[in-house]
């Protein structure tokens, strides 16, 4: 065994005891949220299954795949908390996080495309079951369908807010390969891609809850910003994850982006942070792709010696602070104090 795997496992051993009990407490979070908007989510869940339906037998059923896999369904949470936050008295918000939902299962499907990914969430992709076009068509008719739920709600400024999002995700993904396996890519322009593929989503699903409830411009604003800085945050930790945790808390393979040749946050700093005679390792392994033996090990170690995972947890957490003090403006409430609890929690995730 080399010096790096051993490097690593040292590694992983000191950070486990900490990452499952981390873990715990972000899913007990995630479980108080799920409980406070369980008869909402129950009829979210009933809104997709209806909207899946179509006598193009795949459809349903790769769709169904993609449902059935799980999820812990925290975007559509977001709205349906954010709604309930602020006091909505109707029922658009439960079409609404429908609609957020089938956004994100829309991408997810295309992601799975685009990175050639086997696992999502411990199971094998569509895009492996039933093929790349299967999945990039069956993906279209999600976002579809997301579309006339958006509609529904009969609020042109809702119907923005996720239609823009929708855009700016696309723009993301587009950014993202220009950006892959490209060592001179910036943190700055890292954030970009964050900001686009994650937080544009979080963000919309908690500013259209803000939306429909008729507050004040100071809250619409402040909801939006929690859900934008939230989902920064959260990003940030999954990206820090794919160095230092587990399959079972990440819900694919660790390693995956490395493989794959993302340059997140803890790649960007360790190869701005590389003495010279390491660049050749990551430019062989990102750039050229050229990936050896224990080359994750290494990557792991160099990443620890550096502090690239231990800065990217900690930017993280300043968008945390960020979420928290928007949600501050916010009513006080059993849901912003669960919405709260999730911030804190899943920024811990990586402690």
């Amino acid at each position: 065994m080399s010096f790096a795997a051993t490097a690593t496992d040292q590694i992983a051993q000191r950070r486990a005891p900490r990452l499952g009990s981390r873990e715990a407490d972000f899913l007990a979070a995630v479980t108080r949220l799920q409980k406070l908007t369980a008869a909402d989510l129950e009829a979210v869940n009933g809104e997709i299954l209806s909207r899946m339906q179509s006598p193009v037998r795949m459809i349903p059923e790769l769709a169904g795949h993609l449902i059935k896999a799980g999820g812990k369904r925290l975007r559509p949470m977001l709205t349906l908390a954010s709604a309930n936050l602020l006091n909505y008295q109707g029922n658009d918000h439960v079409k609404l996080a429908a609609s957020v939902e089938l956004i994100h299962g829309a991408t997810l499907l295309h992601d799975d495309v685009v990175d050639g990914s086997a696992l999502r969430r411990g199971a094998s992709t569509a895009n492996i079951i039933w093929g790349n076009k299967e999945s990039v068509l069956v993906g279209d008719f999600i976002f579809a369908r997301a579309f006339e739920l958006m509609v529904e709600a009969k609020d042109l400024r809702v119907l923005h807010a996720l239609s823009h999002a929708s855009g700016i995700i696309a723009q993301g993904e587009v950014l993202q390969l220009t950006t892959q396996k490209n060592l001179s890519a910036t943190f700055e322009t890292y954030l970009e891609v964050v900001e686009a593929k994650t937080a544009a989503l979080f963000a919309a699903a908690t500013e259209v809850g803000g939306l429909i409830s008729g507050r004040n411009p100071q809250e619409e604003a402040a909801i939006r910003n929690f859900g934008l800085n939230f989902g920064i945050a959260y990003q940030l930790i999954d990206d820090a994850l794919d160095y230092a945790g587990f399959e079972a808390t990440l819900g694919k393979t660790v390693g995956d982006d490395f493989r794959e040749g993302k340059m997140t946050a803890p790649v960007v700093f360790a190869v701005a942070r590389a003495r010279d005679d390491e660049k050749s390792f990551w430019r062989r392994a990102i750039a050229n792709g050229d990936i050896k033996e224990n080359d994750f090990e290494k990557a792991c170690s160099l990443m620890e010696r550096d502090s690239a995972i231990e800065d990217t947890i900690l930017c993280a957490r300043r968008y945390a602070d960020k979420a928290l003090e928007a949600l501050a403006v916010l009513p006080d409430n059993t849901f912003s104090s669960a919405l709260g609890d999730l911030v804190t929690t899943s920024t811990a995730r990586a402690s």
